[in-house]
């Protein structure tokens, strides 16, 4: 069996007044899956369309094998078709194959081997054979089966039409079809979203196991790590986008590698430029200093004054050759990483305590016992989706009311940040609004540009032309700037691009206060350092 490659060479596209890819080429050979990374818009949904052939390039190539499969953000069935329909349409080729091989099967029994059609009889039948053996087509039936138990579909009627379907359980089906199909190239944007862990597991055990191409764009730290053999970082670089080898964890170590050696050449460099500017203004006009001249020096000093000067000039024109030179190309400073900024500590009651919950109850949605936050505590709120992670943070932030008893401390200050963040005054620009809730100030003090979080050419767009995510974003860095006593964070590394998720949680673990976060996040999770409470 021969799997073909994915090619791209140089491609370019341009959307609207923006060029979202510049000259981008990639190699993905059989047996090889490739995470695509990035901040969001960095082209990584685009690269996807583009070598899916869904979309055209402005310029450059794609070769793909004809057998490739994408994952589409919506379904391509109309609202009445059933489950049955989207999975026989994906076993389609499989049973096709099958079929095709009993006729070929009955033709080669009733001619003879001498005869004059039988070598090509055969020839249709072992290339037949193969595309089956291939696409495992005797097991794709059950396989479908174990697809849609694995992503937790198995107890749905195959009836069931998909309007009835919600938009998590479409997707979980689009991604079945695919699965069950086998395709040789499998290109998939964001496919963990509406994933449990336990169907994310799944579909990790699934992409290793295909013997051909895969081509993923995600955010999930613990997918890339677990499926990846090569990440390609789509983030603006000198030489354009960057492959490394291995999974998450092993980009995770290059990154920090890559950021020390930069921190070290800067260092070296600015260490090398102040040497310059000292020897250009006074070493270079000093020739032995401090040295008394000799007598024999004062007997031929005038003689050696052509050479002393001579000397002196040399040695100015050479630093200030190097000087301009490595002031021209010099790196610039490393951003500084995430991190909150305090303006001061956080205060305490007389035993420590900010807020406590008693017998908290919110009917349908929260029923909890007991909750005790110190001015010093890192909490994790787990659970699966409508346990009350949620409201449990509106609760602790005052903005729910519960029965109960919920204490917290006089003046405590509570920062809440919401899966979707909304702001009074759509009509102002992201910049306006950091300043004008910060203050002048402490926005002077904290620049929005320095955090990170929001793109240069998006802090001018006003708040209600910003995307779900930008929104967040900005949400995130009020909160960054100013951090309140007690920081609520709802799913904060929604939205962020792995290297800005990898930064918040470091924050985290040294941010000022007592910080609850709620998290479907497998890699947050996995690496919390605090309590955990599952709902």
């Amino acid at each position: 069996m021969s799997y073909s490659a994915l090619l791209a060479h140089d491609l370019v596209r341009t959307l609207g007044t923006r060029r979202v890819l510049d000259g981008v080429s990639l190699t993905a050979s059989p047996g090889h899956r490739i995470g695509l990374i990035g901040e969001n818009g960095v082209g990584k949904s685009t690269l996807l369309r583009l070598l899916a052939g869904t979309d055209e390039p402005d310029s450059g190539a794609v070769t793909r094998p004809d057998d490739l499969g994408f994952l589409h953000q919506e379904m391509p069935y109309d609202a009445a078709a059933t489950i049955a329909d989207v999975i026989d349409d994906a076993l389609r080729e499989a049973r096709a194959d099958l079929a095709e091989l009993d006729r070929l099967t009955a033709e080669l029994a009733a001619v003879a081997p001498e005869s004059d059609g039988y070598p090509a009889l055969l020839a249709a039948y072992g290339e037949r054979l193969d595309r089956a053996q291939e696409h495992e087509a005797w097991d794709a039936d059950r396989r479908a089966e174990i697809v849609l138990a694995g992503l937790g579909l198995g107890g749905i009627p195959h009836e069931r039409p998909l309007g009835s379907l919600s938009g998590g359980q479409r997707g979980r089906l689009a991604l079945a079809a695919l699965l069950a199909r086998r395709p040789s190239a499998l290109l998939l944007d964001e496919p963990t979203n509406h994933l449990d862990d336990a169907a994310a597991a799944f579909l990790e055990e699934q992409l290793r196991g295909l013997p051909g191409v895969v081509v993923v764009a995600s955010h999930d730290r613990a997918f890339l790590d677990a499926v990846c053999t090569d990440l390609i970082d789509l983030d603006p670089a000198v030489d354009g986008p960057t492959r490394y080898g291995g999974g998450y964890t092993a980009y995770q170590a290059e990154k920090q590698a890559e950021r020390a050696r930069w921190q070290r050449r800067f260092e070296q460099e600015q260490e090398e430029l102040d040497e310059l500017r000292q020897a250009v203004s006074v070493t270079a006009h000093q020739v032995a200093p401090g040295r008394a001249k000799r007598d024999s020096e004062k007997m031929g000093y005038g003689h050696t004054t052509g050479r002393v000067q001579n000397q002196i000039s040399r040695r100015v024109r050479n630093a200030s050759r190097r000087l301009d030179e490595l002031e021209r190309e010099q790196v610039r400073r490393p951003p500084e990483p995430l991190r909150f900024r305090a303006a001061r500590l956080a205060g305490t009651s007389a035993d420590g305590t900010l807020l406590s919950l008693r017998d908290v109850h919110v009917p349908g949605r929260l029923a909890l016992d007991r909750l005790d936050l110190s001015s010093t505590d890192r909490l994790l709120v787990t659970g699966a989706n409508g346990a009350g992670k949620s409201t449990l943070l509106a609760v602790l932030a005052g903005r729910l009311s519960a029965a109960g008893e919920v204490r917290r401390r006089r003046g405590l200050t509570v920062g809440l940040l919401t899966q979707d963040s909304v702001f009074e005054r759509p009509d102002r620009t992201a910049r306006e609004t950091y300043e004008l809730t910060l203050g002048t100030a402490r926005a002077e003090a904290v620049p929005l540009g320095d955090l990170g979080l929001l793109a240069p050419r998006d802090q001018g767009t006003r708040v209600g032309d910003l995307s779900v995510g930008q929104r967040r974003r900005l949400a995130l860095a009020l909160l960054v700037a100013n951090p309140p006593e007690l920081l609520l964070l709802d799913e904060p590394t929604n939205h962020l691009s792995p290297r800005l998720a990898d930064e918040l949680e470091e924050a985290l673990g040294t941010g000022p206060g007592a910080i609850v976060v709620a998290s479907h996040d497998r890699w947050l999770r996995s690496r919390w350092p605090g309590r955990e409470l599952r709902l």
